[in-house]
């Protein structure tokens, strides 16, 4: 669609305009009609496609100066208050099975993305090993990854679209079938002989882990969004004075800038402004990740999501490397199946999803999942830019 055909035209409208779609969309989410609808569906993939839909028909252009600024600034910011927020101390109360195997989750990620690579890559379009770095960063760790890999490799927007729905059909089916499987966890965990008293010794130890919140105060949200932008701005100009590395390149200016906001958050989730996920910094950090994510969504091009298929096949075997790697580890630590379904869903489905799994496992340990898929967050830029490396080799 050219910009100049689109019916809102101006930056700021776009802006506007992608703002009001996102907030529709979570208030929708928030009433009991829609209610199976977003359990299926979450808001997060709708504001992705309904501003793809909105370039399509014509509603805002393809193409404008707003989504650059989006791209560069938001991802900072949603990243540096995401990390702060992360509670270390409460990650290594875990213990070490927990945190063995969202590692290995995280292995048989990459590993998976290579393999699938290998067979699928002829099949795909050019460049499309873009793509697959992409979805490395989805697959460990969340959408935030995503977003900050295929903005360090320079995924082709129209490769993004394909993306999102190999994250949305392959990552949710395999949480369904890890869902199913909770029915057989106790024969699982007999067949390997499996230290549950594991889950016990974790749940003890995460009920020294309080919860603190405070109401949201106009002085603290003002100091939440200067540290926010305040970050992304001072990164990205150390980062764009940082030299390329790579052939072809991984860790370009954007990528430094990343790894300088992500670095640096968790730096300072060690110090007192970490408190201030007690008033809800990570929940600044998603709002500038979903409307990041539209204007993403208005860049995508709709018609690649045809080449799909061939994607869909490659997704499918990527996830059942990812679950080889992860039954391997179980065995050697003999974990309980509830420790490989709910490491599986912190790598693959984040935040969201992990707690779910954790939860229909054993009802009280949906905290674990939680941490579990904090853990996988912070290893995902990491891991990711590892991932991409290999891919970059092996398709560049």
């Amino acid at each position: 669609m050219n910009a100049s055909a689109a019916l809102i035209t101006d930056p700021t409208a776009v802006f506007g305009y992608i703002a009001a779609v996102a907030g529709l969309i979570f208030w929708a989410s928030t009433l009991p009609r829609f209610r199976k609808l977003f359990a299926l569906t979450p808001p997060v993939i709708y504001a992705y496609f309904v501003p793809t839909i909105s370039a399509a028909v014509g509603i805002i252009p393809g193409d404008s100066l707003v989504y650059g600024w989006m791209t560069r600034y938001l991802l900072l910011v949603a990243l540096i208050l995401l990390m702060l927020s992360v509670d270390v101390k409460s990650i290594l109360r875990l213990g070490p099975m927990a945190l063995f195997m969202v590692v290995a989750g995280s292995v048989g990620i990459v590993l998976g993305a290579v393999v699938s690579f290998l067979l699928f890559g002829a099949f795909l379009p050019e460049e499309s090993w873009k793509a697959f770095a992409a979805l490395s960063g989805s697959w460990i760790g969340g959408t935030a990854n995503m977003v900050a890999i295929a903005e360090s490799v320079g995924t082709p927007d129209a490769l993004m679209g394909p993306i999102i729905v190999i994250d949305t059909v392959v990552g949710y089916g395999w949480m369904g079938l890890l869902l199913f499987f909770s029915a057989f966890q106790h024969r699982f965990d007999a067949s390997i002989n499996a230290h549950t008293e594991k889950i016990e010794e974790t749940n003890r130890r995460l009920a020294t882990v309080a919860e603190h919140r405070h109401p949201l105060t106009t002085a603290t949200s003002v100091i939440i969004v200067g540290i926010g932008f305040g970050s992304a701005i001072l990164a990205a100009v150390i980062g764009d004075r940082l030299p390329a590395l790579g052939d072809p390149t991984i860790i370009s200016h954007t990528t430094w800038a990343v790894l300088i906001v992500v670095t640096g958050g968790l730096a300072l989730s060690f110090t007192p402004v970490s408190r201030l996920e007690e008033y809800g910094a990570s929940r600044f950090g998603y709002t500038a990740l979903y409307l990041l994510l539209g204007a993403i969504g208005a860049q995508a091009n709709l018609r690649a999501v045809i080449e799909a298929p061939a994607f869909l096949a490659a997704g499918v075997v990527w996830i059942g490397v990812h679950a080889l790697v992860l039954l391997a580890a179980a065995r050697i630590v003999r974990a309980p199946l509830f420790f490989f379904a709910t490491a599986s869903m912190a790598n693959i489905g984040g935040v969201a999803s992990a707690p779910i799994v954790a939860g229909v496992y054993h009802r009280a340990m949906a905290p674990v999942g939680l941490l579990m898929a904090v853990v996988g967050y912070v290893l995902g830029i990491y891991g990711a830019l590892g991932a991409a490396w290999i891919l970059g080799v092996i398709g560049g």
